[in-house]
């Protein structure tokens, strides 16, 4: 095991890092950004619907930002959010280690959300948005009757 992922009372956080602990750090590490369960449920479903799109892409240029599915021939931008990284009012629990952090992180993350939404919205795009938690089933002909909707109507 590396020495910065290593365990026991001696373990210090690597530079940079605000880890609480090893086991914190390796949990933390192991998060997917892309590519998830829900996402791939998701996108499995869609795609034997017969639509196709790219992945993790950029919906506009010079846009820091990337749409988990993007449909760009209809101006369709699909994000599948989790709970814990965007805030759901559902099922988000704020961790009772570093509290402030989190409340912070998780603020800045749905403020971006907004702040992404807004941006595509003012470009003529369409944003579809997903917590993890939902049924991919109802999800997907959300996302097909949106994109075929759009097709229809360009």
């Amino acid at each position: 095991m590396s020495p910065a992922l290593g365990s026991g009372e001696d373990w210090q956080a690597p530079d940079g890092s605000w880890a609480s602990s090893a086991a914190n750090r390796r949990s933390m590490l192991g998060n997917r950004n892309r590519d998830t369960s829900p996402e791939l449920a998701l996108r499995s479903l869609v795609h034997a619907a017969g639509l196709r799109y790219r992945v993790a892409a950029k919906p506009l240029p010079g846009m820091r930002r990337t749409a988990d599915m993007v449909f760009r021939p209809t101006r369709v931008a699909v994000f599948v959010d989790g709970c814990f990284w965007h805030g759901c009012p559902q099922h988000f629990v704020l961790p009772k280690t570093n509290p402030e952090y989190w409340r912070g992180k998780i603020g800045r993350n749905m403020e971006r959300d907004r702040d992404t939404d807004k941006r595509l919205a003012e470009a003529g795009w369409l944003v579809l948005r997903f917590w993890e938690h939902e049924s991919a089933d109802r999800c997907a002909r959300t996302v097909c009757e949106a994109v075929q909707s759009r097709r229809r109507a360009g």
